[in-house]
This record gives structure tokens, C-alpha cells and sequence, in this order.
């Protein structure tokens, strides 16, 4: 059994790093043999250039492959890896393309993990511990109407005027801008085009309370069924979104003006240029620590009061273990392999599990990833 893990970028390294000193045979493959080198440091590993027909030569019966490559990649190397019976982790969200593979990967008996990264990933974890609690708790009843939100985001631990900082390529969080969004918004669909429509303000219970600008982020409605919600249930609100600094809204409204107005090949290359820009002009500095927030938080009501409300919150920055968004990004595609070495996930197509023991020991391993992390019971 092998694992071959692709791509060495800046939120790879820790996971790689953990199967490698644990001691499992791990495979590298990257665009540059030398940038993963450098990466990877004084830590022995076998690396490759990445080639998709090279890679699909190699597999055997049992390995896994883990894409940590841009989303283009992950569907042809699940399917490389199910034409070779081996298994497959991403920290990505399940596309389509890839949900369309789970009645193969059943047949061939292999299992297609994604979703196990930060976000989403570790707030599935979260969802799933709470909706666990509620539905053990004395609260519990059919009748009650449910609120849930998950707010996530990567933001400079040091603020800055531009109220942002990136830990990869601007692009992704210029197409973001693009996208519209859907969410449930007393207890009707919310439809929002441009997440700066519906920019909130949210106050997470750190330690010190601190209020964040947050949006919805996607297409929130699926996770209504992924998190174990009843059908009957009765749904107030349920939002996925966006967490960002305050004063961020401010910064960007120039970035957000001339978003709005590109268009077709034009308008992507204009995006690439910014996203160049803004690469060359608000990218981490060496040694700068990023910081990661996350609030997962699930209340019930009965007759317009709360009868259940808990909260998880996660504070991360970066230390001398490097960044918070590579730790928390690839620490659970690692414990991913592991579960799929373990065989304590499924075939199939799968998200980030909600098993009670793999919830419980993947968020413990959080909590060390993490400088904070807390289950708050806002009743109590």
C-alpha cells in the first residue's frame, strides 16, 4: 500500500509531513520536483514530477491518492484511482462530477473521501457534534424550529488597512465575489447574487468576544441533509458562510465595483491580473502569522424562546508550526488516509465523516492544531 500524495502548495505540508514521520510509505508527486524538495525540507520522501499517466502507472490495488491539486484534478485521479482499486482524499468540495463516481467506487470497493479539509471539513465535524448533542439533549422535540450557522475565514492575525492577507492566489477569492449564494433566512430560500448584499456583522464568543463582517458563501441548502437535519424538521435559518475583519467591506469596495463589471474572456483576464496584483502586493510576508476563525452554531426554540444553544469556536494563528491554514487544511486530509487505512470510512463517495468516534478524535486533534477551540452551551 502507497500513498501518493500531489501537490506541495502552501497548505499541504503539515499532513504530508505527519504520514510521512508516522511512518507510512508516501509517494510524492509535484509540478517541480525541486519546489517540493525545498518544501519538504531536511524529511525524506520519494518525489516525483507530476504527470497524470506516470501517477496512473504506478497504482496498485489499496493505494490511496491524495489531490491537493487545483479542483480540475480531482475527478480524473478519482477515477484513475478507482480504475486501479485504490482509494482517494481531497480536502475539496464534492463536485457533481465526483458525487456521479460513488455507484463506481462501490463496485470496485474504494473509497472517495473529500471535504476533510478546514472549511469544509473541520465545520462538518462541528455540524455533526452538535446536531448529535441536540438530538441527545432534553430539549430535543420534532416541533422545535431550528437556527444553524457556520462562519469560517482566513484573516491576518496583525490587521492591516486592506483587512486581508493571502495565504494562496488571490484568484480563487476574486471568483468567490462572483458567486452567488443560497441560504435559508426565516425560514425562506435567500438568494444573493454578490456576497457585499448581504454582509452582516456576527459576534464570535472567542474568549474576548469580537465582531466580524460575515456573507453567505454557495449553495448553503445541501447541508441541510449532509448534517442529519430531519425532513420535518423546521428550518429558520441555515447559512454557510464567509468570516472577514471588520472594516473589510470598506477596503474592498473599489475591488467590488469593478468585480461586478467583468465579463467574459476580458473580464477573466482582468481578474488574473488583479489577482497578480494583489499577489505581489498583499501576500504574507515571511514569518507573518495568518489567524483562522470558525464558529459552528446550532440553536432551537420552542414558542420563540431557546430551549438548546451551543456553539463551537476555533482561534488559530500562525507559530513556529507555520501557518494556522496549512495546519488546519491538511492536518485532516491526513486523518482522512489514515480512516481510509483503517477502513473506518465506507466505499463510496463521502464527506467528512460523522461517525461519533471519528468526530471525536479528529476535532481532539484540532483542538492541538488550534490555540482555541471551545463548545459553548449559550443556555448555561
Amino acid at each position: 500500500m502507497t500513498i501518493h500524495w500531489c501537490g506541495t502548495g502552501l497548505s499541504a505540508i503539515p499532513g504530508l509531513r505527519k504520514l510521512i514521520e508516522d511512518g507510512h510509505p508516501v509517494v510524492v508527486w509535484n509540478r517541480t520536483v525541486a519546489k517540493a524538495r525545498d518544501a519538504l525540507g531536511d524529511l525524506a520522501a520519494d518525489i516525483r514530477a507530476f504527470d497524470i499517466d506516470t501517477l496512473t502507472a504506478e497504482l496498485a490495488k489499496d493505494d490511496i491518492v491524495v489531490s491537493m491539486l487545483p479542483g480540475d484534478w480531482h475527478v480524473p485521479l478519482a477515477k484513475a484511482a478507482i480504475a486501479a482499486g485504490a482509494s482517494f482524499v481531497s480536502s475539496s468540495y464534492i463536485s457533481p462530477e465526483m458525487a456521479a463516481l460513488d455507484d463506481t467506487a462501490r463496485v470496485a470497493g474504494v473509497v472517495l473521501v473529500n471535504e476533510v479539509g478546514l472549511d469544509p471539513g473541520i465545520d462538518h465535524l462541528m455540524a455533526h457534534a452538535l446536531v448529535a448533542n441536540y438530538r441527545a439533549s432534553a430539549a430535543f422535540d420534532p416541533a422545535n424550529h431550528l437556527s444553524f450557522l457556520s462562519y469560517c475565514g482566513g484573516i491576518p492575525k496583525n490587521p492591516n488597512p486592506f483587512r486581508y492577507k493571502f495565504s494562496w492566489s488571490p484568484l480563487g477569492v476574486l471568483k468567490a465575489l462572483r458567486s452567488p449564494s443560497r441560504s435559508m433566512k426565516h425560514y425562506s430560500e435567500l438568494r444573493v447574487d454578490r456576497p457585499w448584499d448581504a454582509i452582516g456583522t456576527y459576534t464570535a464568543p472567542l474568549p474576548t468576544p469580537e465582531d466580524f463582517e460575515v456573507y453567505p458563501n454557495r449553495d448553503s441548502l445541501p447541508f441541510i441533509a449532509q448534517y442529519d437535519f430531519d425532513p420535518a424538521w423546521h428550518v429558520k435559518d441555515f447559512v454557510r458562510g464567509t468570516l472577514r475583519l471588520n472594516g473589510w467591506t470598506e477596503a474592498w469596495k473599489d475591488v467590488f465595483a469593478e468585480v461586478e463589471t467583468l465579463e467574459g474572456p476580458e473580464g477573466d483576464a482582468r481578474l488574473k491580473a488583479m489577482s497578480d496584483q494583489f499577489w505581489e502586493d498583499h501576500a504574507y510576508d515571511a514569518g507573518e502569522p495568518d489567524r483562522v476563525v470558525l464558529c459552528v452554531d446550532l440553536m432551537a426554540e420552542k414558542d420563540g424562546t431557546a430551549v438548546f444553544h451551543q456553539t463551537y469556536v476555533m482561534d488559530a494563528w500562525g507559530d513556529e508550526r507555520g501557518t494556522a491554514m496549512a495546519r488546519l487544511v491538511s492536518i485532516p486530509v491526513s486523518l482522512a488516509v489514515e480512516a481510509v487505512l483503517n477502513r473506518a470510512i465506507p466505499v463510496g463517495v463521502h464527506a467528512a465523516p460523522s461517525d461519533p468516534k471519528l468526530v471525536s478524535a479528529w476535532l481532539a486533534e484540532v483542538d492541538r492544531l488550534a490555540q482555541h477551540l471551545g463548545l459553548i452551551d449559550r443556555l448555561a
